[in-house]
Parts: C-alpha cells; structure tokens; sequence
C-alpha cells in the first residue's frame, strides 16, 4: 500500500524509492552462481575483463513471493494485478553488473552518453503497453559514484509529447516511424539533445538510484536513464525487469474507471489530467527483436559451459 507521499512523489518525479524488499539472504541465493556466470573471481580485479556486462537470465522467482511490498507497489502503481501480463510477474537472473576500470572519475550526469528508454523490443506509442513500469531491484549496496543508474526527471514530458505528435509510431530510439533509422552513436542523438539542453532538463531533475540490498526503484516507463560510471570499483548488481501491461494504457476521456497512477502521470506532463479526448494511435503495433538477444544467447551457452566445469549445473530456482 502506497502512502499518500509516495504517491505524490510518482505523479511529481516519476519514480519512487522502497527500501528492504527483500532480504540479503534471498539476495545471495539468488546470485549465488554470478561470478562463475561471468568467468571471473569477485577478489581478483585483474579477472574483471568487462566494465558492464547484462547477463542473460537461466531461472526466475515470482516478485509477489521474493519482494512482496515491492510487487503491492508495482500493482497499484499500474491500476491492479490483473492489468499485469502474466509473463512479466518474475524477476529473471539477467543481472546487470557494473565493475567500473581501472583509475575510473565520475562522470557528470550531461556527460553519461547511455541516455535512453526501455523497449527495444516493440515500437513505441504513447499508450505502448509492453513498458508498463520500469523495475530497478538492488543486489549489491550502491554508494555515490558506485554506478547506480543515472535518470532525468525533466525526460518524461519531452518523451511523452514526442510520442503524442508522432501516433503512427517511433522506433525505440524515439524516431519516427517510416524515417531512416540510424546507426552508430547518433542512435542515442534524440535523449543526449534533452539531457544537454538546460531548458529542458534541469540540474535537480538529475538523480543516481543509490541504495543498498533489498531496495527496489520504480520508475514511469517515459523515464529517460542512463548507465553511470562505476569509480569505486565496488561490483555493482542489479536487474531491470519490465511490467508488460495486458492492454494498452488508457488515456482517452470516459475510461469508465480511474486512472493509474502511471496513466495519471503521463496525463499531467501532457497538460491533460482530465484525458486526452478522441486521441488513438494510427499505426500498426509491431514487435522488433534486438540484437542483444543473439548476444545473449551466445552468452548463456558459455555460462552453462562455466557452470557445469565447477560442478553446478544449472543455477537453482528461487521461489
């Protein structure tokens, strides 16, 4: 149950903060395998061969069990259980582990040239409810500078407006759809433009997501984020599971119900609380399957190979 501040810090800065989820001992058991996942040994740094790596997942626990005000949370954030797709009610082991380098400074949150929002994996409109809420569970204490994820606030109403102008649809990378797609680091070229501009995003709507074992961030799912330097060199570890919706968000007046408190926030940075009246998407919703998942594919064999070489097998469920 959400307090009537929580709730107000959501529908002001798109994300709230709840510590002690889970436990530590949950934590451990459900990273006990990373390190020979990853090939590397927690206490010799000249092993650690990749500053960030995003594993691929082998098991998965049911958030309603594992972190139970976090997944209350995440119900009533999106208007009820039942909105939520079934598939999309675990936490996988896709874990995301942040090492930093070697002599590493931080790095100013303009700077960071990661910006962007999830869902690489659909095309994007303003009601899309693939990205339903963005999930950022915590494995490993994160201190300042220890590479929590960088966000920006001020992101969500330029997000939301671009694609409120554009119904036909934009790619992942927020351009639209129909145009040449682009490649390289320009990709990224529409989130570095607002985060640099100081007119539209501002010094205060900047925040690293620091915490310790157990906490779970929740994010809007127009929140545009970036991964941060690690110069602790304290491994880092968290996942970020998305919420998938069964339906579309509801954003058209005369829905027959309250709005979500995402749906409501959406509503607001687009200066219609009340609803968006006759508004309706104009192009065919469409599934895109990333790059990352050959990647990972790749990756997941050789972890299984790791894990059978010292005698584990595969890792064990959590439940």
């Amino acid at each position: 149950m959400l307090t009537p501040e929580q709730k107000s810090h959501f529908l002001t800065h798109g994300f709230i903060h709840l510590p002690n989820c889970f436990s530590r001992e949950a934590s451990e058991a459900f990273t006990a395998n990373l390190w020979t996942r990853l090939g590397m040994s927690p206490d010799d740094k000249s092993t650690w061969h990749t500053e960030r790596t995003n594993m691929p997942s082998h098991n998965a626990v049911l958030v309603s069990e594992f972190a139970p005000k976090a997944w209350s949370a995440i119900c009533e954030l999106v208007g009820g259980e039942d909105r939520i797709a079934e598939e999309t009610k675990v936490w996988k082991d896709s874990f995301i582990v942040n090492l930093g380098t070697e002599g590493q400074r931080e790095v100013g949150f303009r700077d960071l040239d990661g910006w962007h929002v999830d869902g690489d994996f659909f095309l994007h409109f303003l009601d899309s409810p693939e990205q339903g809420l963005l999930v950022i569970p915590i494995f490993s204490d994160i201190a300042p500078g220890g590479g929590g994820t960088a966000i920006c606030t001020d992101g969500i109403p330029v997000v939301a407006r671009h694609l409120h102008n554009n119904p036909d649809g934009v790619t992942p990378w927020m351009h639209v759809r129909g145009t040449p797609e682009p490649t390289g680091p320009d990709r990224l070229s529409f989130f570095k433009s607002v985060v640099e501009n100081r007119e539209l995003a501002s010094d205060s709507s900047f925040h690293e997501m620091t915490g310790e074992v157990g906490d779970v961030y929740l994010l809007h799912p127009l929140m545009v984020h970036s991964a941060s330097k690690n110069a602790t060199r304290i491994p880092r570890v968290i996942t970020n599971p998305p919420v998938s919706l069964k339906a579309p968000f509801r954003f058209g007046d005369g829905v027959g119900g309250e709005y979500s408190l995402v749906e409501q926030k959406t509503l607001r940075e687009l200066g219609f609380p009340e609803g968006l009246d006759g508004w309706k998407i104009e192009g065919e919703r469409e599934m895109i399957v990333p790059r990352r998942i050959r990647r990972q594919e790749e990756m997941k064999e050789k972890e299984r190979e790791r894990l059978a070489r010292e005698g584990n097998g595969y890792p064990i469920a959590v439940a």
